[in-house]
């Protein structure tokens, strides 16, 4: 895919963002230390302009990348959203945070690790977030922050628009079963379950509404309102905005949706399981099968295959629309030239290849996510290849504004290829999922091959003394010849030497992995 810096508005009404006037890089030296605006996008896959996607109308964050450095083969650890987040934000592998699934709590089994925002807080920063970032407004980690978070059902909403249902939908029918479920004091996932009975929970929901009667839009004015804060403020800050969409279900205004109406999307070209590929390495999408409008077994027809592709794209555009409100403001303010961005999703998203939908696999779609990197004085437009991973922010950071790296993190800085694109700073990356309690998945990316493990082991008790596991099943795809990964690889004589080579690297990691 050729990659590109878009810069084209292509919606009047959508904010459009400018550079600064002296694009010459700015003096690195600085009274302050730097800015950081952190901005996490919730089931982004590479679905933007900037990444290649001629479909998708982006112009804010393409311009972000146009203005830094776009990591084009980027990966997270796994293709979930609480794992891929704690592992972004402590810079641990699921492995040594031990969080594999949603249910568990991040210091529940891991009290005195240290996130980036807590060791930020430590170095003197001002730091403070909305919405989702290490997962859930509960599991955001109060001690990481110098301003408390504001959860969403505290945000100030449009006029005449009260918090989603659920934190969802704003159609009356579904603040009406949302009413009476808090009257039965129902739980969150118990009032999903009413307002799915109820057929009151569809899939998507585009209301012809201001953005901030959805969330993310409150989310957008309420960053804006603490930039203004901080600039009264002699600490320097990290601001993490965590905006939901495009994750389930997809809702915004309709004005969005109605950006694709002439747009022809097509269903993926390969819709069944890759030729010699194990069952584990799929998943039944079962969080898409939660909404009303959905089978509960089964594929989708095509029409609502094309429903849900539109829709996701649409909440995609929204979402771009509130990262340019907010960097609007950072620029008003006068607060561009000495603040860091990273824009990155948590992890990819099925659009119907290989009959899947959502996340939850170790294939492409699922694994590979944005990753931009904007940081004063250095080159703009720049457009790296190296293999990253989402454990590779949280030095990268550290080295972006001078702190000293702790020495636990399992990444790299990347900002030798923010210096430099035409750099390489690691051969591949690793993702990883589990099935179940005793099998794991790990799967190692080149630039060409995808090599998957799918491993009989007691990852909960792994140790150094303890590192045995069997080999239960393995994948391996060639995305230069095969980049549907129609067809496992795995085992032919054809690639009998590249497969021998991978497992020497993914043998050498599990080794490491567990010193």
């Amino acid at each position: 895919m050729n990659f590109k810096i878009r810069t084209s508005i292509l919606l009047a009404g959508l904010v459009s963002i400018s550079a600064s006037e002296d694009c010459n890089p700015i003096e690195k030296t600085k009274k302050q230390a730097p800015n950081i605006l952190f901005i996490a996008v919730d089931d982004l896959k590479p679905t933007l302009g900037c990444y290649g996607d001629d479909i998708a109308k982006t112009p804010n964050i393409d311009k972000i990348a146009s203005l830094g450095t776009l990591m084009a083969s980027n990966y997270c650890q796994q293709a979930v959203s609480a794992p891929s987040r704690v592992s972004l934000f402590t810079g641990l592998r699921p492995d040594k945070s031990g969080v594999w699934d949603l249910q568990t709590f991040m210091r529940d089994v891991n009290p005195d690790v240290i996130t980036l925002p807590e060791y930020l807080l430590s170095k003197g920063y001002e730091t403070a977030g909305l919405g989702k970032l290490i997962h859930g407004a509960k599991r955001n980690d109060p001690q990481s922050w110098s301003i408390p978070n504001k959860t969403d059902d505290k945000l100030i909403y449009a006029d005449g628009y009260s918090y989603p249902a659920n934190g969802k939908y704003q159609s009356k029918e579904a603040h009406k079963v949302f009413i009476d479920a808090k009257k039965k004091k129902l739980n969150w996932r118990e009032t999903n379950m009413l307002m799915k009975a109820e057929k009151v929970a569809p899939s998507c929901e585009f209301m012809d509404i201001p953005d901030d009667a959805y969330s993310d839009g409150a989310i957008a004015i309420e960053g804006m309102k603490l930039l203004e804060s901080f600039t009264n403020s002699e600490k320097p800050f990290f601001l993490a905005l965590g905006f939901h969409k495009p994750h389930l279900p997809f809702v915004a205004p309709k004005k969005y949706y109605d950006l694709y109406e002439d747009t022809q999307f097509e269903l993926h070209p390969f819709q069944e399981h890759s030729e010699n590929s194990p069952e584990l390495a799929y998943s039944s999408w079962g969080e898409l099968r939660n909404y009303s409008d959905i089978p509960a077994k089964g594929g989708l027809d095509g029409e609502k295959q094309l429903e849900l592709i539109r829709a996701y794209y649409s909440t995609v555009s929204y979402v771009d629309a509130q990262i340019g409100m907010v960097y609007e403001k950072l620029e008003e303010l006068g607060l561009v030239e000495n603040t860091i961005i990273i824009l990155w999703g948590d992890h990819g998203w099925h659009l119907g290849d290989h009959g899947l939908w959502c996340k939850h696999t170790n294939f492409e779609q699922a694994t590979k996510s944005p990753l931009i990197i904007s940081a004063p004085g250095y080159p703009l437009g720049q457009v790296s290849h190296s293999m990253t991973e989402f454990v590779d922010i949280f030095p990268t950071i550290c080295d972006l504004a001078g702190l000293e790296i702790p020495s636990e993190l399992q990444g790299q800085s990347l900002v030798p290829l923010v210096k430099d694109d035409r750099l390489e700073v690691k051969k591949f990356s690793i993702s990883q999922y589990p099935r179940g309690n005793n099998t794991m998945g790990y799967s190692l990316r080149t630039n060409r091959y995808r090599l998957t493990w799918w491993l009989t082991m007691d990852f909960r008790n792994i140790s150094k003394e303890n590192i045995e596991y069997d080999i239960k099943a393995t994948e391996l795809y060639d995305y230069e010849l095969d980049p549907y990964e129609t067809e496992s690889k795995s085992g032919m004589d054809s690639y009998k030497e590249i497969e021998s080579e991978l497992s020497k690297m993914m043998s050498e990691f599990l080794n490491s992995q567990f010193k």
